[in-house]
């Protein structure tokens, strides 16, 4: 008996989403570069300006920036890309990637104030 053979399975789009409403709001976070640094910098088939109808990239006013996508595509080189664009505009001190959902990025603060007041109090003791 031969296999049978099935047709291969239509690629649904994915969406990530990157939140970046807190520094945004705070001003030290300009979305309208990291689009354009994302537009840019993003690889489809190992070059880069080469997005076509596969790769979409919209921003969400200040507090998002969607990625839709109908290709294979990794959450993890979204993160690599943020980082890299945090450690280009010098915020990378303040600004960590955190995935909240699945298919959700979020950069939020690192928590210094609460290590800082913990610092002084062992120093006191």
């Amino acid at each position: 008996m031969a296999p049978v053979k099935t047709a291969p399975k239509s690629k649904r789009p994915s969406r990530y989403v990157i939140v970046v409403s807190a520094p945004a709001l705070d001003k030290i976070f300009d979305v309208a570069a990291f689009e354009k640094f994302l537009h840019d910098r993003i690889k489809v088939q190992g070059r880069t300006n080469n997005l076509g109808e596969s790769v979409t990239i919209i921003r969400d006013g200040d507090y998002a920036v969607i990625v839709e996508v109908s290709i294979d595509f990794s959450k993890r080189y979204l993160k690599y890309l943020t980082k890299k664009f945090l450690k280009k505009n010098n915020l990378r001190d303040w600004l960590r990637v955190v995935s909240t959902t699945k298919d959700t990025y979020e950069l939020k603060y690192f928590n210094i104030s609460n290590q800082e007041e913990e610092q002084e109090s062992e120093d006191e003791e």
